[in-house]
């Protein structure tokens, strides 16, 4: 549709050296007779992103097999069990991986050889469309507190998805993107695929620096971007943080400290603020803060709207969302629950098991509330909960009392084995530059705003909390780090 529609707007790339739609197009079709030819049954991506990600996940799909990218910051052990699970494949790897390259793999290019391969003439347009229910891409879950998981997502998902957000080529012509999400990630596919549609340029940054990422917004006339919490919070530091030309920030992957949105509605007043939440099986956005929620929130004395400066907003069309309780049934407005989600672009589907949403509905295991216009407000993961003695306590609620003492960057609550209480609450923060935190002061913050119980026996300062590349929590390495 974008080659049709724009064939000379140039999509993925820089200003200098970019992909026009008929380019992209005609790659992904000389990629898919390639693909096709060979009998490949699936294409798996193992490096890092680049021109290559986008010309693979469209030669995937109209080779008619499943697009499979796979995390290269993980170990080798990891890697060769996840190669396993796709005997047959069509490999893109970078040189560094070139080892683990399984001896049944049907073909292995670089990320470089394969745009070489694709960029000559264009193969030839399929004349069927991929089945819309056949797994269009497989994308395997972070593994933080267990075993990653292949969430499949079908082709009719992905539409879905993309049909529901955005307006087709809704773009003007100098609009540019920039995306620092690795291609592993449901936001990396879900960015190409939404741009590509709405007709704006793509530029990649692969590895987050606050004085790059500034830089490339400058250079390549950067109008929409998108970052997890802990890049804003960097970019808030930096003294020469302008962004002309910047006219929509997303953000989302974890809970973002009020302290830091606040600041950069300030500093960035002509920039609309978006929190997106979502996840791989839903894929990706289900609910979405816009800028004039993000707006009147932060110019509201009422406590109730302005507290939804910090939810994740309200459902896109197309998806509706429950809070539950243990029981199954729905709660009512302001009762925390166990958030549920169902829509056409919701899958629940993973490889090797059978589907989890049952009559629709999708369990995310995050809790979370409603408030009374429907405005979610998400809690944290179960999985994360800490029962100490017979007290269940959510990290979020001691994380957000935290987060909004000054001089507090990063804070992490996590629960640790107790003989006597089966759990006790730790904590570790991260000072903001040049500051000093004192842990008895802030045990006793925390005692002024919640129960006993829940205050930290235990708050340690770090340098960083360790987080994946997308800026989930790595709970587990917190824990090891406490107990050491």
């Amino acid at each position: 549709m974008a080659a049709d529609g724009f064939p000379d707007r140039t999509l993925v790339g820089t200003l200098d050296d970019g992909l026009t739609a008929r380019e992209l197009r005609d790659a992904s079709r000389t990629g898919a007779a390639l693909i096709a030819a060979s009998g490949a049954r699936s294409v798996v991506h193992l490096a890092a992103n680049g021109p290559a990600f986008p010309v693979a996940l469209f030669a995937a799909a109209a080779a008619g097999v499943p697009f499979v990218p796979l995390n290269y910051r993980l170990g080798t052990a990891q890697l060769r069990a996840l190669l396993k699970h796709h005997p047959g494949a069509w490999i893109i790897a970078d040189d560094r991986h070139a080892a683990l390259i399984p001896p049944d793999a049907i073909r292995t290019y670089t990320p470089r050889s394969w745009c070489e391969v694709t960029s000559g003439q264009a193969g030839p347009a399929r004349e069927q469309d991929p089945v819309a229910a056949d797994p269009a891409v497989v994308i395997y879950t972070s593994g933080t507190t267990s075993a990653p998981k292949g969430v499949l997502l079908r082709h009719d998902n992905l539409v879905s998805y993309v049909i529901g957000s955005v307006e087709f080529g809704s773009a003007e012509q100098g609009d540019a993107a920039l995306m620092c999400v690795p291609p592993y990630h449901i936001a990396a596919v879900s960015n190409v695929l939404t741009n590509v549609y709405a007709g704006r340029r793509l530029v990649v940054l692969d590895t987050f620096s606050p004085g790059r990422w500034l830089e490339l917004v400058r250079a390549e006339r950067i109008t929409n971007a998108m970052v997890v919490p802990t890049m804003l919070a960097r970019l808030m530091e930096e003294p020469d943080n302008a962004v002309p030309g910047l006219r929509t920030l997303a953000y989302g992957g974890a809970a973002m400290p009020p302290r830091v949105i606040e600041q950069a509605l300030r500093v960035w007043p002509g920039v609309g603020f978006v929190n997106a939440y979502g996840l791989t099986e839903t894929s990706s956005t289900v609910s979405v803060l816009g800028p004039e929620d993000h707006r009147a929130a932060a110019a509201s004395e009422d406590p109730g709207v302005r507290a939804r400066l910090h939810s994740v907003g309200r459902p896109i069309p197309g998806v509706d969302i429950e809070i539950r309780g243990g029981d199954g049934e729905p709660l009512p407005a302001g009762v925390p629950g166990r958030v549920w989600v169902r829509g056409a672009q919701v899958s629940g589907t993973y490889a090797g098991v059978a589907s989890e949403t049952g009559d629709g509905w999708f369990d995310t295991r995050d809790l979370g509330r409603l408030d009374r216009d429907g405005f979610l407000f998400v809690m944290g993961r179960e999985d994360d909960t800490i029962i100490r003695g017979a007290e269940n306590i959510a990290p979020a609620e001691i994380e957000d009392v935290l987060l909004r003492q000054p001089g507090v960057a990063d804070a992490v609550v996590v629960g640790v084995p107790d003989e006597e209480w089966g759990q006790r609450v730790e904590a570790v923060v991260v000072p903001v530059r040049g500051a000093t935190l004192d842990s008895e002061g802030l045990r006793a913050e925390i005692r002024r705003y919640l129960r006993g119980s829940r205050t930290p026996d235990r708050i340690a300062v770090w340098d960083e909390i360790p987080r994946t590349a997308t800026g989930k929590i790595l709970r587990q390495d917190v824990r090891a780090g406490l107990s050491r």
